[in-house]
């Protein structure tokens, strides 16, 4: 009876391997909602399609993701083609995906709106980056197809616009798998050769012919680049990525080399301009220098020069006058000051002067010897001291200190006991 038994492991395997050599499983086309959608960190995307009344896992491996251009989100409606499987671990069926379409949007048009967005948001799109295209070149750039419609048209318009402008071109892949990166390489070529502008772009074309131009890492090297670029890709209906970041968008090859150059015309009528204003200018300007050397000629300096040496004649006469006024005054205060100190007494009377002073000297030394210590000491007093200090009284003189005793005609130690 046991044999009659298998196991989860054996029923597992025999459903996979039924499904697995199903024809119709093998390739699978689903249309469904993306729910759980989860990117693992390997490039490997895991997420669940379901619609009204259903659900089924699927897993898209990395080898996959990389073709699909857009990042699948939940809630977004998608066309799936894969194969379906068995996983034995949990014994559940899913869908090995490897490819997705939006369902009603194309791919390309996902992934642009996508970086379109993500770029936006980091400011390569912001006005205030954007380089001012310098009105006359002397040097331009241009990277596009060496052949085809697009170089004739930017040669031919800047020849005939302005034809002192020097052209260099940068070959370039314009469509294709490897046009990306070899747009990138010719914009970064371009900053050692001091162009004053750089023309980047292509003719009309599908959306998948001009997706180079949609690419990140064309964009980043746009945005890099130092010198101002006019993207210039497609008809006039066509935006791509390169248009929002470029300095200057131009709607076809063409324009983009009308917004390069000036027109001959425009600047020979602009010089002409500038001429007549110029001329305007001076004769304004001499007119109005003429008035003023009238107005200095008609001035009554220069109609009678000599009131200027009458005038200065005048002030001379003044000065002179005030300086003879000024010295005869001083003469006279110094002689009555002079005539004041002759008749002064001590001038007259010089001797009986120094009586008076002698007698004055004579008291005040009388006064000084009043009141002299000396004069005390010849009357019998002494003076005592200790340590050059004064003696006043008695008090507080420890036993044998030493004191000095002065006399009128002489000094003495002595020890108190």
């Amino acid at each position: 009876m046991k044999e009659k038994y298998i196991s989860v492991s054996q029923l597992t395997k025999y459903i996979k391997y039924k499904i697995d050599n199903d024809i119709n499983l093998n390739e699978v086309f689903l249309k469904g909602e993306i729910s759980n959608f989860k990117a693992h960190s390997r490039g490997h995307y895991y997420f669940t399609l379901k619609d009204e009344s259903s659900r089924i896992n699927a897993i898209m491996f990395a080898s996959s993701t990389k073709k699909i251009k857009f990042l699948p989100q939940d809630g977004m409606k998608v066309l799936v083609t894969g194969k379906i499987s068995v996983f034995e671990a949990n014994g559940g069926y899913q869908i090995y995906v490897n490819d997705m379409l939006e369902d009603g949007i194309g791919n390309l048009y996902i992934a642009f709106e996508q970086l379109k967005n993500k770029l936006e948001l980091e400011g390569l799109f912001n006005k205030n980056n954007k380089k001012n295209i310098p009105r006359i070149p002397k040097r331009i750039g241009v990277i596009t197809a060496p052949t085809g419609a697009a170089i004739k048209d930017i040669i031919s318009t800047i020849k005939r616009r302005w034809p002192i402008t020097e052209i260099y071109l940068f070959p370039s892949l314009v469509q294709g798998e490897n046009a990306k990166e070899d747009i990138v390489k010719q914009i970064e070529r371009t900053e050692a050769f001091d162009l004053d502008t750089l023309i980047v772009g292509r003719g009309g074309g599908s959306i998948e012919d001009l997706w180079p131009f949609n690419e990140e890492i064309v964009a980043r090297a746009i945005f890099s680049s130092t010198i101002p670029i006019i993207s210039a890709v497609g008809h006039e209906i066509d935006f791509t990525i390169a248009d929002f970041v470029a300095d200057l968008r131009a709607p076809t090859p063409t324009g983009a080399a009308e917004m390069a150059v000036p027109q001959l015309s425009d600047i020979c009528s602009y010089l002409n301009q500038l001429k007549i204003r110029l001329y305007n200018s001076i004769e304004k300007k001499l007119e109005l220098n003429k008035k003023k050397l009238d107005n200095l000629k008609n001035r009554n300096i220069f109609k009678s020069p000599m009131m200027i040496y009458q005038t200065k004649e005048l002030q001379l006469d003044n000065l002179i006058e005030r300086l003879k006024f000024s010295q005869s005054n001083l003469i006279n205060l110094k002689e009555k000051q002079l005539l004041k100190i002759k008749n002064s007494f001590i001038l007259r009377n010089p001797y009986q002067m120094l009586d008076k002073k002698s007698i004055k000297y004579l008291q005040l030394v009388s006064k000084l010897d009043t009141l002299s210590p000396l004069l005390t000491l010849k009357r019998g007093y002494t003076m005592t001291r200790i340590n050059n200090k004064v003696i006043k009284s008695c008090k507080n003189i420890e036993k044998n200190t030493v004191i000095n005793i002065e006399f009128a005609d002489g000094k003495i130690d002595a020890k108190v006991i």
